[in-house]
């Protein structure tokens, strides 16, 4: 019999097709996230899982899923994933690693410009119909000449530095390693600390892993000491900012505008998480712009992780280590 994978949420006809070739697959291919119940429905007896980022695997969820060898996941950040539980039911768990930079990077600086350039104003006028040629209006903030702060410089931070650098700007960033001294003089960057960074930035823009450390780094502290009119960027994860925090900052003006790709409600992880965006925050009076998670929404790239997410549960089920493993399992349960 062939083996049985199952994958969570909607993908592209090649990569299942791809998977075809040498299993069942199970595939919801509505727009809709399952519930774990009808999850676990579908994977009591599934041979192998393709996990996208609004899932949640534990122990529990594993000792109801007896046959599973191989969980590739189409993503780069897992902390909504037991891997340490994977590795004691023997089972590989796998990620993504790389593709996701590079339009990470590219939203960040769209979702910058939208922000400082009044972008989503300027729409809404045009839309309203009381356009009707040049008037002074809707004045923004530059990019050159500014300083741009970026929190974490892994790779997404350091593609957020390369392209910023084409704009003439400063940049600071906080990072435990510097950068290498030639990409510093490239991207005319320096490292500082976070106090320096937060008082000295235009534009603060964090690009930090999820984890109990970095949980809300953008806090009402972090706000209070930013320079007076800066502008805040997350496309990392939704809970590295304190979403209620960002509202007063907004409201009392200290804040000049939040540009988010990413919310808290999305850290499945949470047991706290909040189960929607504050309405406060959707205020249509505040200096905000938003995209929903679209980071790595680019067709292309979507595809090569799902590629790639497929590949590694093939070669986990031909008994290879599979690409993309971030544990080390035996020859089986």
């Amino acid at each position: 019999m062939k083996p049985r994978i199952v994958t969570t949420h909607r993908i592209h006809p090649d990569t299942l097709a791809l998977l075809e070739t040498a299993a069942e697959v199970i595939s919801n291919q509505s727009d809709s996230t399952m519930s774990r119940e009808e999850v676990l429905l579908r994977t009591n007896d599934a041979d192998a899982m393709m996990v996208f980022m609004p899932d949640s695997i534990d122990a529990d969820f594993l000792s109801a899923c007896p046959n599973l060898k191989v969980i590739g996941a189409a993503l780069k950040g897992y902390d909504n994933f037991d891997v340490e539980a994977c590795t004691r039911h023997g089972i590989w768990f796998t990620i993504v690693p790389d593709l996701l930079t590079i339009p990470t990077a590219e939203l960040t600086i769209g979702l910058l410009l939208s922000i400082t350039r009044n972008m989503l104003q300027g729409d809404n006028y045009i839309r309203s119909r009381q356009f009707n040629g040049w008037t002074p209006r809707f004045y923004g903030t530059g990019l050159t000449g500014k300083t741009a702060g970026i929190i974490g410089m892994g790779a997404v931070g350091r593609a957020v530095a390369k392209r910023l650098a084409a704009f003439d700007m400063q940049i600071q960033y906080t990072d435990p390693q510097p950068l290498p001294q030639e990409s510093e003089r490239a991207w005319n960057a320096s490292r500082t600390s976070l106090d320096q960074l937060l008082a000295t930035s235009d534009f603060i823009i964090p690009m930090l892993p999820m984890s109990s450390d970095t949980h809300h780094t953008i806090n009402a502290r972090a706000l209070d000491r930013m320079k007076p009119g800066a502008y805040l960027v997350n496309a990392c994860r939704g809970s590295i900012v304190d979403e209620r925090a960002v509202v007063h900052a907004l409201r009392t003006g200290h804040l000049g505008g939040y540009a988010a790709d990413v919310f808290e409600m999305e850290e499945w992880a949470r047991p706290d998480r909040p189960h929607s965006i504050p309405d406060e925050l959707l205020d249509p009076a505040l200096p905000t712009f938003f995209t929903p998670h679209l980071g790595s929404a680019v067709k292309s790239v979507r595809m090569e992780i799902e590629r790639e997410a497929a590949l590694s549960i093939l070669e986990a089920l031909q008994g290879r280590i599979p690409r993309g493993a971030v544990n080390h399992v035996g020859a089986g349960r």
